[in-house]
């Protein structure tokens, strides 16, 4: 199971093997808070099946999301390795079956396999940069042009064709982009009307090219 995820393909059977007997699985509901933001860090969580988004929220209530991730992928390291809380809050976004490894054992596996570290450091530094088009996103484009833009980031080519197969729902891309939810309810209509986007369901198909403005 761990020799599929990116950072641990380097070790031997035996140590997978050791991680996964200390690794304990828990299933989640859909909607279930993970990590809060400013939570003491003691695991790695490591998905196996499902989804989680990662988000940032303040006083009010108000979220931005940060980034979602699916099966293979791992999230809770950055503290376990700065011993500072954790940064973001993780929330599952449908029925989810995690693996937790506690910071002890990870910990153990780390010193023993630097080069694990160095594996890590390219993750966050591809999430570093994730993070930095989001922000030029956020700071350079029109409310169209983050939507557009978020829906071709979360497209797969599909018999030829563009699909979010399950496709958000419009307050989480106004979550994700930073505008209300009603805004992104009349581009999408607007794009329908167009024909440029169909959706049936939870599907979402990208027709055509997307207009370059709104």
């Amino acid at each position: 199971m761990l020799e599929s995820i990116a950072i641990f393909s380097g070790l031997s059977q035996p140590e997978l093997e050791i991680l996964e007997n200390h690794m304990v699985k828990r299933s989640y509901q859909k909607n279930t808070v993970i990590i809060n933001e400013g939570d003491e860090a003691n695991s790695l969580y490591i998905i196996l099946d499902g989804e989680v988004k990662v988000f940032l929220s303040n006083e009010d209530g108000r979220e931005i999301i940060i980034n979602t991730q699916g099966a293979g992928e791992h999230f809770g390291e950055l503290a376990l390795l700065d011993n500072s809380p954790r940064s973001a809050s993780v929330m599952t976004t449908m029925k989810s079956n995690l693996g937790v490894v506690s910071k002890a054992d990870f910990s153990t596996v780390l010193t023993r396999h630097p080069e694990l570290a160095l594996k890590l450091i390219r993750e966050l530094t591809r999430r570093v940069r994730l993070l930095s088009d989001s922000v030029k996103t956020l700071a350079l484009m029109d409310v169209y042009g983050r939507v557009a833009k978020t829906l071709l980031s979360l497209a797969e080519q599909t018999d030829g064709q563009l699909v979010i197969e399950n496709r958000p729902t419009q307050q989480d891309i106004a979550n994700r982009i930073g505008a209300s939810r009603e805004m992104v309810a009349r581009i999408l209509k607007d794009l329908q009307t167009g024909n440029y986007i169909s959706i049936e369901g939870k599907r979402l198909t990208i027709n055509e090219k997307l207009p370059d403005a709104y």
